[in-house]
């Protein structure tokens, strides 16, 4: 499997439709080329758009972990699906985001897609350049992760 890297700029048609940047559709596992799903993030001003197969695992995951008897935890799984839409990707590459969403990540006509490994973020450009760390936090975070993996932490 491939992975969404990088960053892609798009701007949104009057109706809220943007081209889903062709580097990543190309990525879709086969078979998940006409539809993602997509979600708010629950703690970033962003989207997050996930290939079929990877939503099915999350969920199954979350689910796993929960437990079905337990009140908070059923209203947990509930609100978690009921946050998520079924985006189709139509025959041009499209995709259509509602105002509201783009509103919640403050998008004007410019998006800009990130890639995520496994899932890609979709931002309000101005809004993910002021949500990014700095170089050196950046630096010190990531290399006090990478020393944790390493350790075997």
């Amino acid at each position: 499997m491939s992975f969404f890297i990088g960053n892609c700029e798009a701007k949104t048609d009057a109706k809220g439709r943007v081209f889903l940047p062709s580097v990543y559709r190309r990525l879709l596992p086969d078979g998940e080329r006409g539809r993602v799903v997509m979600r708010m993030d629950p703690e970033n001003e962003c989207l997050v758009l996930y290939p079929e197969g990877v939503w099915n695992r999350m969920v199954e995951e979350l689910q796993g972990r929960l437990d079905e008897w337990d009140a908070e935890d059923r209203l947990l799984l509930m609100q978690f699906v009921s946050d998520a839409e079924w985006m189709d990707i139509d025959s041009q590459g499209r995709i259509l985001i509602q105002k509201r969403f783009l509103s919640a990540i403050g998008a004007g006509q410019t998006l800009l897609f990130v890639g995520m490994i496994d899932r890609i973020a979709v931002w309000g450009k101005e809004r993910y350049e002021s949500a990014k760390m700095g170089r050196e936090d950046f630096a010190r975070r990531l290399a006090s992760k990478m020393k944790g993996a390493k350790d075997g932490e």
